[in-house]
């Protein structure tokens, strides 16, 4: 009897901790100011395209960067910037001992061609709140050497002036884009592989020490 007390009282406890780490969220208008740094166990960017149109092939970028310049008090000035790694591809392909196809996407001309173009590269150029969590992001992103706009639909996802493991203030955000791989000259087997790229991006932001 005591050692179901005892079980009983530490789950209430865990509970009680549960729910005051919930109703820690913050307003983002109540966060600090400043730079804030993405972390990498708490984000990923993924992306898909048809295949034959029988499906989408999907894969991943697990080398990457974030970081936003915010402002509490003006969301729409505040900045992102990101670069993406392309030789840290990551897809599902089967037999990689015979065939290391990670290795191809990122190496091979006509496809992300990683030894002449080393970096993908995103800076916002506008934030257009469209809701109280909700905004349009309007970007610059640098692919294969070709430089061009991009337009982010941004979900603001919550946000902790002390986050329970790391202490710091934090901030979660999802987005989406589809951009069009021949934009940035990537037209290899288009249409068979589609040319529609739709990516998805999720991020957590850790206030930067100042």
């Amino acid at each position: 009897m005591k050692a179901l007390k005892i079980i009983l009282l530490t789950t209430t406890i865990s509970l009680v901790g549960c729910i005051s780490w919930v109703f820690a969220k913050s307003p983002f208008n109540d966060m600090p100011k400043g730079d804030y740094a993405v972390d990498l166990s708490h984000a990923s960017v993924v992306w898909k395209v048809s295949h034959l149109g029988l499906s989408d092939y999907v894969a991943r970028f697990a080398d990457f960067d974030a970081n936003i310049q915010f402002d509490p008090s003006n969301l729409e000035k505040s900045v992102v910037t990101a670069s993406i790694n392309p030789m840290s591809i990551q897809t599902a392909y089967p037999n990689a001992e015979e065939k290391d196809f990670n290795m191809v996407l990122a190496t091979e001309k006509g496809w992300f061609n990683a030894a002449d173009y080393p970096s993908i590269d995103f800076r916002s150029t506008s934030i257009d709140m469209t809701g109280e969590k909700t905004a349009v992001m309007q970007g610059e992103l640098t692919f294969l050497g070709v430089t061009k706009a991009v337009s982010l639909d941004v979900e603001f996802n919550g946000a902790m002036l002390r986050q329970p493991f790391s202490g710091k203030p934090t901030m979660g955000f999802s987005a989406t884009t589809i951009i069009k791989r021949s934009d940035w000259g990537m037209s290899k087997y288009v249409p068979s592989i589609g040319d529609n790229v739709e990516v998805m991006i999720e991020g957590e932001f850790a206030k930067v020490d100042d």
